[in-house]
């Protein structure tokens, strides 16, 4: 029996998330839930994006599979996705690019890995403005030899633990001389230890125009935090879109597997949203939990149900689309 925190999110959030649940059920895993909510009925309910109880519940059963969450623009509460990464040091984003046949995209077969450092860089919150006016502000960008080599070395035992052939490192070290630099510097000596693997490394505007030239010269794809986030979401766009795009957020002590794509409030409700992103996102988790049989049949009746076509939401099939808890329940008769 695995215990597990769920966050449903808010905006379709609720709905993907009923979906997941029991489509992971179905496969025969033996899961107690606690349900947590963060995000917009936190707010309603807690004044507080993320309640302490929240922070509690992951601690507590080290796994979460979350759905997506808003963060009001402009109203001084944080995003509760960088405060989850920053509290439990959720260090490493790993973002599948996975072509499903029945999915129209440019690029068939592409089958690629991005680990995104998730902690340092320009996305650690040390920003501010640098006169009264606030005509100018000011980022920095901290990267550290830990950092960078915990997650580089993470991307090198990944591949070797999947089976994978080659980790290309990407970086900006022609301009960025001193992060970029002290980030590929690691990056080479970690590569030294891994004589197995094919490994290199590409400026991140060529690594751009390669990934849209040519995509099935990748494999695993390791980088900075600004970067990896730019470069996963490029790479959902070469297999269809972030309706299809799984993550996880990986730590030492914790780890949370979530949608990545957004909370698109305005079809909230309506039964219309694709859950395949939280599906496969539970499909990550359960390959966590070392779960790998279950894991390998939803993965299955995913990709029958997407090749099939019938049983799709709309963003699949617009001429003839079922809804939500419809694809999920082809979901689970598939296995």
């Amino acid at each position: 029996m695995h215990k597990i925190t769920l966050i449903p999110g808010d905006g379709i959030g609720p709905s993907i998330a009923e979906v997941a649940v029991k489509v992971i059920e179905a496969a025969g895993v033996k899961i107690e839930w606690e349900t947590v909510e963060a995000g917009l009925p936190a707010i309603d309910r807690y004044k507080d994006p993320l309640p302490q109880h929240v922070l509690d519940s992951v601690r507590l059963t080290k796994v979460a599979l979350k759905g997506p969450l808003t963060t009001p623009v402009g109203s001084g509460f944080r995003s509760v996705n960088v405060a989850l990464r920053k509290e439990f040091d959720l260090y490493a984003n790993v973002r599948p690019a996975h072509s499903f046949e029945g999915v129209a995209s440019r690029y068939a077969n592409i089958d690629l890995i991005i680990i995104r450092e998730n902690t340092e860089e320009f996305y650690a919150g040390i920003e501010h403005y640098i006169d009264p006016q606030r005509s100018a502000a000011e980022t920095i960008g901290v990267v550290t030899r830990s950092g960078s080599e915990r997650i580089i070395r993470y991307a090198y035992e990944y591949a070797r633990k999947h089976h994978r052939k080659k980790v290309t490192t990407v970086h900006k070290a022609n301009i960025l001389k001193y992060t970029g630099g002290l980030f590929l510097e690691v990056a080479r000596k970690v590569g030294e230890e891994y004589a197995d693997l094919i490994t290199e490394d590409k400026i991140v505007d060529n690594m751009a125009m390669q990934m849209v030239i040519n995509p099935h010269q990748f494999d695993v794809i390791v980088t900075t935090n600004l970067f990896g986030d730019i470069l996963s979401d490029l790479s959902s766009g070469l297999v269809g879109g972030l309706g299809l795009a799984p993550g996880a957020n990986i730590g030492y002590d914790a780890a949370i597997f979530e949608a990545v794509h957004g909370s698109a409030p305005d079809i909230a409700g309506k039964n219309i949203a694709n859950p395949s992103a939280l599906i496969l996102a539970g499909v990550m988790m359960l390959r966590h939990l070392e779960e790998d049989a279950a894991a390998d049949r939803i993965e299955s009746a995913v990709a029958s149900v997407i090749r099939e076509g019938r049983s799709v939401t709309r963003d699949l099939n617009p001429g003839s689309p079922v809804g939500t808890r419809e694809m999920g329940d082809a979901i689970i008769a598939r296995m």
